[in-house]
Protein backbone atom coordinates (compact mmCIF):
# COMPACT_ATOMS: atom_id res chain seq x y z
CA UNK A 1 0.00 0.00 0.00
CA UNK A 2 2.75 2.37 0.83
CA UNK A 3 4.40 1.87 -2.37
CA UNK A 4 1.21 2.63 -4.20
CA UNK A 5 1.03 5.56 -2.55
CA UNK A 6 4.54 6.91 -3.34
CA UNK A 7 4.21 5.69 -6.95
CA UNK A 8 0.24 8.09 -7.28
CA UNK A 9 2.83 10.65 -6.14
CA UNK A 10 5.51 10.58 -8.40
CA UNK A 11 2.72 10.29 -11.30
CA UNK A 12 1.49 13.68 -10.31
CA UNK A 13 3.65 15.92 -11.63
CA UNK A 14 3.45 14.31 -14.64
CA UNK A 15 -0.46 14.64 -14.69
CA UNK A 16 -0.45 18.05 -13.74
CA UNK A 17 1.64 19.26 -16.90
CA UNK A 18 0.92 19.10 -20.73
CA UNK A 19 2.81 16.81 -22.70
CA UNK A 20 6.91 17.67 -22.49
CA UNK A 21 7.94 18.62 -25.73
CA UNK A 22 11.74 18.40 -27.70
CA UNK A 23 12.55 21.56 -29.59
CA UNK A 24 14.19 20.60 -32.77
CA UNK A 25 16.45 23.78 -33.24
CA UNK A 26 17.39 23.01 -36.26
CA UNK A 27 14.42 23.44 -38.34
CA UNK A 28 12.84 26.16 -35.65
CA UNK A 29 13.14 29.62 -35.85
CA UNK A 30 12.49 33.00 -33.25
CA UNK A 31 12.41 36.13 -34.95
CA UNK A 32 11.13 39.68 -34.86
CA UNK A 33 9.82 42.10 -37.65
CA UNK A 34 9.78 45.86 -37.70
CA UNK A 35 10.71 48.78 -39.82
CA UNK A 36 13.27 51.65 -39.53
CA UNK A 37 12.64 54.61 -41.51
CA UNK A 38 9.59 53.28 -42.97
CA UNK A 39 11.13 50.08 -44.76
CA UNK A 40 11.10 47.06 -42.78
CA UNK A 41 13.11 44.93 -41.28
CA UNK A 42 13.43 41.22 -40.35
CA UNK A 43 15.64 39.67 -37.52
CA UNK A 44 15.78 35.99 -35.43
CA UNK A 45 17.89 35.14 -32.67
CA UNK A 46 20.02 31.62 -33.58
CA UNK A 47 20.41 30.63 -29.69
CA UNK A 48 17.67 30.31 -27.82
CA UNK A 49 16.54 27.20 -25.36
CA UNK A 50 12.62 26.26 -25.02
CA UNK A 51 10.91 24.26 -22.59
CA UNK A 52 7.89 23.55 -24.23
CA UNK A 53 4.79 21.55 -22.02
CA UNK A 54 1.69 21.82 -24.14
CA UNK A 55 -1.65 19.38 -24.35
CA UNK A 56 -4.23 21.20 -26.71
CA UNK A 57 -6.63 19.45 -25.18
CA UNK A 58 -6.22 21.30 -21.83
CA UNK A 59 -4.09 24.27 -22.54
CA UNK A 60 -4.25 25.04 -19.01
CA UNK A 61 -1.95 22.56 -17.95
CA UNK A 62 0.53 24.04 -20.42
CA UNK A 63 3.92 25.98 -19.94
CA UNK A 64 6.50 27.48 -21.95
CA UNK A 65 9.95 28.56 -20.91
CA UNK A 66 12.32 30.57 -23.35
CA UNK A 67 15.65 31.63 -22.57
CA UNK A 68 17.18 34.08 -25.74
CA UNK A 69 20.93 34.78 -25.99
CA UNK A 70 20.61 38.25 -27.26
CA UNK A 71 23.66 38.28 -28.88
CA UNK A 72 22.89 35.82 -31.43
CA UNK A 73 20.77 38.37 -33.20
CA UNK A 74 20.61 38.27 -36.66
CA UNK A 75 19.38 40.92 -38.69
CA UNK A 76 21.63 40.60 -42.67
CA UNK A 77 23.21 43.55 -40.86
CA UNK A 78 25.90 43.60 -39.39
CA UNK A 79 25.64 47.52 -38.72
CA UNK A 80 22.47 46.94 -37.28
CA UNK A 81 23.23 43.75 -35.20
CA UNK A 82 25.96 45.75 -33.12
CA UNK A 83 23.59 48.36 -32.39
CA UNK A 84 21.07 46.05 -31.40
CA UNK A 85 23.49 44.22 -28.94
CA UNK A 86 24.61 48.39 -28.04
CA UNK A 87 23.80 49.92 -24.91
CA UNK A 88 20.58 51.60 -26.33
CA UNK A 89 18.92 48.33 -27.16
CA UNK A 90 19.68 45.11 -25.62
CA UNK A 91 22.83 46.22 -23.72
CA UNK A 92 23.94 42.44 -24.10
CA UNK A 93 27.13 43.08 -21.95
CA UNK A 94 25.01 43.52 -18.89
CA UNK A 95 22.04 41.66 -19.90
CA UNK A 96 23.01 38.48 -22.04
CA UNK A 97 19.73 37.04 -21.77
CA UNK A 98 15.96 37.32 -22.41
CA UNK A 99 13.33 34.87 -20.86
CA UNK A 100 10.17 34.43 -21.30
CA UNK A 101 7.86 32.27 -18.94
CA UNK A 102 4.21 31.96 -18.82
CA UNK A 103 2.02 32.40 -16.05
CA UNK A 104 -1.07 30.46 -17.35
CA UNK A 105 -2.94 30.06 -20.88
CA UNK A 106 -6.73 30.73 -21.73
CA UNK A 107 -8.66 30.97 -25.14
CA UNK A 108 -10.75 33.58 -26.24
CA UNK A 109 -13.98 33.82 -27.86
CA UNK A 110 -12.87 32.41 -31.37
CA UNK A 111 -11.28 29.69 -29.69
CA UNK A 112 -7.84 31.14 -29.96
CA UNK A 113 -4.85 29.86 -27.63
CA UNK A 114 -3.20 32.87 -25.91
CA UNK A 115 -0.27 32.44 -23.83
CA UNK A 116 -0.55 34.93 -20.88
CA UNK A 117 3.58 35.33 -19.61
CA UNK A 118 6.38 37.79 -19.01
CA UNK A 119 9.44 38.29 -21.14
CA UNK A 120 12.40 40.17 -18.91
CA UNK A 121 14.55 42.24 -21.29
CA UNK A 122 17.10 44.22 -19.81
CA UNK A 123 16.47 43.54 -16.20
CA UNK A 124 12.85 45.14 -17.09
CA UNK A 125 9.64 42.11 -17.16
CA UNK A 126 6.36 42.86 -18.59
CA UNK A 127 3.54 41.12 -19.57
CA UNK A 128 3.16 39.25 -23.01
CA UNK A 129 0.27 37.76 -24.29
CA UNK A 130 1.30 35.25 -27.29
CA UNK A 131 -1.18 34.02 -29.44
CA UNK A 132 -0.35 30.08 -29.91
CA UNK A 133 -1.38 28.35 -33.34
CA UNK A 134 -0.53 24.37 -32.27
CA UNK A 135 -0.37 21.37 -34.50
CA UNK A 136 0.07 17.83 -33.81
CA UNK A 137 1.30 15.42 -36.73
CA UNK A 138 2.59 12.10 -36.89
CA UNK A 139 5.88 12.40 -36.04
CA UNK A 140 5.83 15.72 -33.74
CA UNK A 141 4.04 19.22 -33.66
CA UNK A 142 4.41 22.17 -34.63
CA UNK A 143 3.95 25.52 -32.25
CA UNK A 144 3.75 29.11 -34.14
CA UNK A 145 3.28 32.02 -31.67
CA UNK A 146 3.35 35.43 -32.05
CA UNK A 147 2.47 39.02 -30.92
CA UNK A 148 2.79 42.75 -30.90
CA UNK A 149 5.02 44.61 -28.93
CA UNK A 150 6.23 48.22 -27.57
CA UNK A 151 10.18 48.18 -27.70
CA UNK A 152 9.90 51.33 -25.25
CA UNK A 153 8.45 48.99 -22.54
CA UNK A 154 11.79 47.80 -22.08
CA UNK A 155 13.55 51.12 -22.87
CA UNK A 156 15.17 49.67 -26.41
CA UNK A 157 16.17 52.85 -28.40
CA UNK A 158 14.07 55.33 -25.77
CA UNK A 159 16.54 58.16 -26.71
CA UNK A 160 14.81 60.12 -29.20
CA UNK A 161 17.51 59.38 -31.34
CA UNK A 162 15.64 55.88 -32.74
CA UNK A 163 12.36 57.39 -33.36
CA UNK A 164 12.90 56.21 -37.10
CA UNK A 165 12.41 52.82 -35.69
CA UNK A 166 8.73 51.29 -35.07
CA UNK A 167 7.76 51.29 -31.65
CA UNK A 168 5.75 48.08 -31.99
CA UNK A 169 7.54 45.53 -33.18
CA UNK A 170 6.27 41.83 -33.91
CA UNK A 171 7.79 38.66 -32.59
CA UNK A 172 7.11 35.17 -33.58
CA UNK A 173 8.46 31.84 -33.44
CA UNK A 174 7.85 28.48 -35.72
CA UNK A 175 8.78 25.57 -33.33
CA UNK A 176 9.35 22.07 -34.53
CA UNK A 177 8.74 19.97 -31.61
CA UNK A 178 9.35 16.27 -30.91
Amino acid sequence: MKRLLILLLLCIPAVAMGKTWQVDQAHSKLGFDGSFQGQAFHGQFKHFTASIAFDPADPSTARFDVQVDLASVDTQSAERDQTLTGSDFFAVSQYPKAHFVTQSFSKSADGQVIAHGTLTLRGISQPVDLKVDFKPGQNGATLDVSSDVSRLSWKLGASDDWNGISKQIHIRAHLLLH
